[in-house]
């Protein structure tokens, strides 16, 4: 038995570290591809060009977001728990129907909107006909968001990473030559031609099933589909709050420290929240899918949390304890030595980060179960305390506080969710995790305390030390 259990362990330990090497490997080629079309846009077609693709691409994400209400996510899990049964294709014929109908829809609602865009945007209706255009885009995205929720859905990680590598380099390569021969003229039909790549590369693996396609009516459409459409639409409604809120504290920042301190909020949000966030969703390809195949067993879910939890805490316990030593230096390295006031904020908040994954392995457990109300309220509870804690603590400390407020948050969001875990579900943590992740939280301070106190090189000493016991942990588990 016990045998079984480590062969058990170390199997999966080994699929989520390849989902992670996998999707890491896709978003770190994404964000070079990202860095050469902005560097070649502002080369050939100058600020005017970076600001219309800016514009642009604002535009469709914000009728995609509105249009494709959540679907993408949200529809992941009820192909995932179909998955191995003989009503599998039925549900992939349904997802996929409905990636067409939104799509349509957020083909119309640009069509319509083209021209208030334009009016608002540009004071005046003559980019009326591109905002027409990118209507193809926003069309093609909704049926690209079918198609990579079928392949995560099934499992299929490998084809679903290979479509999107292939989607951002083809789409790169299709752009670079209308960005030379076009010059402004190529910002719109570029947007197309990426997303047009993206589709035919998500098309080459499409997920095909034996015997006749399946036809279904648009009643049995909806009843099939209706579940996962109104978890989106809680998704959506949760995204569109944090964004709302964020952006009065953006507001009230900039009214209250000037731009100088939104600046350095922006560079240390970014630090201490995308690029943790680069692991936690390349573990989520694999992690989400799993979790909702097992939706309906306490004892497997209760084993995947556990696992994920402390596979994920290790992972980062060895990244934030090199990387607080290092805090500064990356600060220049990615923006510049006018930046360091931002520097004991995205220290402080490595604390944070490590609440932050605790709390992430958790709150999927929320999605699997496709409880949307219980979500939206915990994410928008979540929302309105991270603004009020944003603002006491940036009165209290200024942009350092930002720090203090973003551990605080998580701190508040961990016991938010584990009251939903453990009360609503009536799951619970081994207690021998507990402890384990309490740990690595407490080594995690040590080394922030000591570098806010003696210096961030005097924090490589407690820093090594925790990074080779996560390690030496890593290496067990293996």
């Amino acid at each position: 038995m016990g045998i079984g259990k480590l062969r058990g362990a170390h199997g999966l330990s080994a699929k989520v570290l390849k989902a992670m090497g996998l999707f890491g490997g896709v978003q770190g080629v994404g964000i070079l591809c990202s860095v050469v079309r902005v560097k070649l846009v502002a080369l050939w077609l100058g600020p005017g060009g970076v600001a219309l693709f800016g514009i642009f691409n604002s535009a469709v994400d914000m009728v995609k977001s509105f249009s494709q209400l959540g679907f993408r996510s949200s529809s992941v899990r009820d192909i995932a728990s179909h998955s191995g049964s003989a009503s599998l294709a039925g549900i992939v014929a349904v997802v996929r129907r409905w990636g067409l109908m939104l799509g349509l829809l957020g083909c119309v609602a640009m069509l319509v909107a083209a021209p208030f865009l334009s009016k608002s945007t540009f004071g005046s209706y003559d980019r009326t006909l591109y905002y027409m255009a990118l209507a193809i885009a926003v069309f093609l995205m909704a049926v690209s968001a079918s198609e990579e929720a079928v392949l995560q859905g099934t499992g299929r990680l490998r084809a679903l990473a290979r479509a999107s590598l292939w989607g951002m380099v083809g789409g790169l390569a299709v752009s670079v030559p209308m960005f030379y021969f076009l010059g402004l003229e190529s910002v719109v039909p570029s947007i197309i031609a990426y997303v047009l790549v993206t589709n035919l590369a998500l098309m080459g693996r499409r997920v095909k099933f034996p015997g006749k396609a399946l036809r279904t009516g648009l009643r049995e459409t909806w009843q099939a589909g209706r579940h996962f459409i109104m978890l989106g639409i809680y998704m959506t409604a949760t995204d569109v709050i944090a964004q709302v809120l964020n952006y009065v504290f953006i507001a009230w920042l900039n009214q209250t420290g000037g731009e100088n301190s939104v600046g350095f909020y922006q560079a240390g949000f970014t630090m201490v929240n995308r690029y943790p966030a680069l692991i936690m969703s390349a573990i989520a390809m694999e992690y989400y899918p799993r979790l909702a195949s097992v939706a309906s067993s306490p004892l497997r879910i209760r084993t995947f949390v556990a696992h994920e939890m402390r596979l994920l805490t290790l992972l980062l316990t060895a990244f934030v304890a090199m990387f607080v030593p290092l805090a500064q230096l990356a600060v220049r390295l990615l923006y510049s030595a006018e930046f360091d006031v931002a520097v004991p904020f995205v220290t402080i908040a490595m604390v944070g980060v490590m609440l932050r994954a605790v709390s992430y392995c958790m709150s999927y457990v929320i999605l699997a179960k496709g409880d949307g109300p219980t979500f939206l309220l915990t994410e928008s509870i979540s929302a309105v305390a991270a603004l009020g804690l944003n603002i006491v603590a940036f009165r209290l400390w200024g942009v350092s506080g930002l720090g203090v407020s973003y551990t605080l948050w998580y701190l508040l969001y961990v016991a938010i969710i584990a009251v939903v875990y453990c009360r609503r579900y009536r799951l619970r943590v081994p207690r021998r995790l507990v402890f384990a992740v309490c740990l690595e939280v407490v080594a995690i301070a040590i080394c922030v305390i000591v570098a806010m106190t003696a210096g961030h090189l005097w924090a490589l000493v407690p820093g090594v030390l925790t990074a080779a016991v996560s390690f030496y942990c890593l290496k067990k588990i293996f």
